[in-house]
C-alpha cells in the first residue's frame, strides 16, 4: 500500500529520504538513530506485515503479527518511538480496496477475465469490508490511531489504556476510550474488556478486527502501571481471539508494546 495515503505526503517522503527535522525525530523518540536504513526498513516491512496479516485474516478468519501495533504515530509525524501507524494505513487500505461499492465499480470496468479473478478471490474468504474496529489493549492509549479519524464513518477505535500512562495530556479521542486505574487487577481489567468490547462490537458491527495485544499491561512491566498476571494477559487474548472466531469477525493480531525483560529482573533481584 502507499502509505502516503494516510500519512502526510511531506512526512512519508522525508522519511524515506531520512530527511527528518531534528524535532521531528526527536518526538519520534529514535533521534539520529531515525535515518538508519536498517529502522526505514524494518517500519515500512512493519508497516506492510500489518497489511498481509488483515489479508490472511480476511481470508483465513483469524492471523497475527509478531510485530506492529504502532498507534502513537499521527498523520504528519512520528511519536513515541513509532513512526508509521500500521493499524491506520492497514485500516484504509482495507477499507478502499475490500468495500462492496469498490469492487463494484471495479467490476464495471474490467474485462471478463479479470471479473473472473475476482469472484476467484470473494471465494476464498471474506472480501468486503465496510467497517473495520481497532481494539487497543496496550497500556497506553492510541492517540496517533484516532488522529487518523473515521474515514467517512468507516474506521473506529476502541482504546483500553491506564488512564495515568503516556501520552499527556490526552488530547486524541478515540471513538471509545477506557481509562483503567493504576494497580488494576485481573478481575476488573477483564470485566472492563469484556464490557467495552462486547458494546463496541454491537454498535459498529465490525467486518474486521484489528486486534493490538500489548503485553505492557503486565504487573512487572517497567511503564505499565498496572497489575494484570500473564494468566489474566492470556485470558484477555483468547477472549478477545475466541470472540472474534465465534462471531464470524475476521481478526488481524498485532504484537503492540510490552517492556518486561525476564533478564533484567532476574539481575535486579540479585
Amino acid at each position: 500500500p502507499d502509505s502516503n495515503s494516510n500519512h502526510s505526503s511531506s512526512f512519508f517522503h522525508r522519511f524515506l529520504k531520512s530527511q527528518l527535522t531534528y524535532d521531528e525525530k526527536r518526538m519520534i523518540g529514535f533521534r539520529e538513530q531515525t535515518d538508519r536504513p536498517e529502522l526505514i526498513r524494518r517500519t515500512v516491512l512493519e508497516v506492510a506485515g500489518t497489511l498481509l496479516t488483515a489479508q490472511l485474516a480476511l481470508r483465513h478468519g483469524l492471523a497475527t503479527h509478531l510485530a506492529g501495533g504502532t498507534h502513537h504515530a499521527h498523520p504528519t509525524m512520528g511519536a513515541g518511538y513509532t513512526i508509521l501507524n500500521d493499524l491506520a494505513i492497514t485500516g484504509k487500505y482495507v477499507l478502499d480496496n475490500y468495500n462492496s461499492e469498490q469492487q463494484k465499480q471495479k467490476q464495471k470496468q474490467t474485462n471478463c477475465e479479470q471479473q473472473q479473478e475476482e469472484e476467484t478471490t470473494m471465494k476464498k474468504g471474506k472480501t468486503v469490508v465496510n467497517r473495520v474496529l481497532v481494539v487497543d489493549c496496550d497500556v497506553h492509549q492510541g492517540d496517533g490511531t484516532a488522529q487518523f479519524g473515521s474515514f467517512g464513518n468507516r474506521f473506529f477505535t476502541l482504546s483500553i489504556h491506564c488512564e495515568s500512562n503516556y501520552p499527556h495530556p490526552k488530547v486524541a479521542r478515540s471513538t471509545y476510550d477506557i481509562g483503567l486505574p493504576d494497580g488494576c487487577s485481573d478481575e476488573e481489567y477483564l470485566q472492563t474488556l469484556r464490557d467495552s468490547v462486547t458494546a463496541a462490537f454491537e454498535e459498529v458491527q465490525p467486518d474486521l478486527v484489528l486486534y493490538d495485544a500489548g503485553v505492557d499491561i503486565y504487573k512487572d512491566d517497567p511503564l505499565g502501571r498496572l497489575l494484570v498476571t500473564e494468566d489474566g494477559i492470556r485470558q484477555r487474548d483468547r477472549w478477545v481471539l475466541d470472540t472474534c472466531v465465534t462471531k464470524g469477525i475476521p481478526v488481524a493480531a498485532v504484537i503492540g508494546g510490552g517492556y518486561y525483560s525476564k533478564q533484567k529482573h532476574k539481575d535486579k533481584d540479585e
